[in-house]
């Protein structure tokens, strides 16, 4: 737990580093939180510090937070704990922690994982193309 140590009064986010969606959210997260209130552990990576409370199977299929108070929080709960961290998107992050929307989005974010695979393959070849027209461009 070093990597999680010394992070008590962060919220710490555990997010799947390999895949190329979750990395690009968490890399959106990173500019955004100029005050260093989260703490991001990919758990894709080897030797990746992971609370016992938490399997690496688990961490790695959903996206997990643990809050400034212990609570482990996982899927919709745990995205609005984390923008309720972010400057500009707190509200967000209140908004969605409200019962009958959480739960809404936890209906969809439960949808959007069975797409995931699919959706990060079609976010890679997006993401080659515009590399390859940037690469072409005069």
């Amino acid at each position: 737990m070093d990597e999680v140590r010394g992070c008590e009064t962060k919220t710490i986010v555990f997010f799947d580093g390999s895949c190329p969606l979750c990395q690009a959210e968490v890399d959106l997260y990173r500019r955004r939180d100029r005050v260093e209130a989260l703490h991001l552990v990919d758990v894709s990576a080897p030797g990746a510090t992971i609370p016992p409370l938490l399997d690496r199977d688990e961490a790695m299929a959903r996206f997990h937070v643990l809050a400034s108070d212990g609570q482990l929080l996982s899927g919709a709960a745990a995205f609005a704990e984390g923008w309720k961290q972010l400057p500009g998107w707190r509200y967000a992050g209140r908004l969605a922690s409200l019962p009958g929307l959480g739960s809404m989005l936890e209906i969809g974010y439960r949808f959007f994982l069975l797409l995931r695979p699919a959706i990060a393959r079609a976010f890679v070849f997006a993401l080659r193309i515009r590399a390859m027209s940037r690469a072409s461009a005069p």
